[in-house]
């Protein structure tokens, strides 16, 4: 599903099944750099039992210290779960930044 946002926050919630299967978490904001202020989510997306994610043609930071994944610079964003545990994201920086 697409959504207009600025940025998503991806990450881990919880611990892994005995398949390796976790519960995923993509929160979306009005803001770049949401993890560096109090800012609450505009959105949050849950996911059961993913075992990876594709990111597809979108700048990311890896944030070491929670290990989540940071998108900035947002247009828009599509998530996808495809197949059982894999979550697909993709979207559109804005002024075409990829």
């Amino acid at each position: 599903m697409k959504y207009g946002t600025t940025s998503a926050i991806i990450g881990r919630k919880g611990k892994r099944d005995d398949d390796g299967n976790s519960p995923v978490f993509v929160n979306l904001f009005d803001i770049n750099n949401p993890h560096k202020t109090a800012e609450v989510p505009k959105k949050m997306i849950d996911f059961s039992k993913i075992h990876k994610i594709f990111i597809n043609n979108l700048n990311i930071s890896y944030l070491i210290e929670g290990s989540d994944i940071l998108i900035n610079d947002l247009e828009e964003i599509d998530i996808k779960e495809k197949e059982p545990g894999h979550l697909f994201v993709s979207g559109k920086h804005k002024n075409n930044k990829k």
